[in-house]
């Protein structure tokens, strides 16, 4: 059985990448770059990877550990204590949708960053279970506890009951709060 040229595949994960990177980062350009830094990495090991296993999640765990380890650098840098350069990006919502995009940055953000990781990964990226133990490196058992705590608290946070809609204007994140208001793990 042939399998399709690891080279074309990584090109279909692009997108799904840089929503991940953006979640972890929340700054797009700093996602693009940690995107463009693993397909680097990628392409510079497809040697490694394993023909007919699954190339969304290898690229993810690259992402992942690229992500950790600019981290890691990061931790040397001056941070933005007065808020001064955060504020001066922010910018006013246009109308309603907005302003709920921004409730759910605001109380996404205040979750730990292990559960943001697993809402991302299974809630908005699609990911099994299972494909988000993997690459997170923990069991199947602490993602799902992880997405269930993360969206209790979503929910929470904002101020949400069980029965009520709510409108966002990303459907990426759509899917993290509807699964919570669905009762699904």
């Amino acid at each position: 059985m042939s399998h399709p040229d690891p080279r074309e595949e990584l090109v279909e994960h692009l997108p799904a990448m840089r929503a991940f990177a953006v979640s972890l980062t929340r700054n797009a350009a700093l996602a693009d770059d940690m995107v463009q830094d693993s397909l680097v990495k990628a392409w510079s090991n497809l040697d490694k990877f394993q023909p007919g296993t699954n190339m969304r999640a290898w690229l993810f765990t690259i992402l992942r550990n690229t992500y950790y380890s600019n981290r890691r650098k990061a931790k040397r840098e001056v941070p933005d204590t007065d808020g001064a350069i955060t504020a001066s990006l922010s910018r006013k919502p246009d109308h309603d949708g907005r302003l709920n995009m921004m409730d759910f940055e605001i109380a996404f953000a205040k979750l730990p960053e292990e559960q943001r990781e697993a809402l991302v990964l299974v809630g908005a990226s699609g990911f099994a279970y299972e494909e988000a133990a993997v690459t997170c490196g923990v069991a199947v058992g602490t993602i799902k506890s992880r997405v269930n705590r993360g969206r209790a608290k979503l929910v929470e946070l904002m101020g949400m009951s069980d029965d009520e809609a709510f409108e966002l204007t990303d459907s990426a994140t759509m899917a993290v709060v509807a699964s919570a208001h669905n009762g699904n793990m």
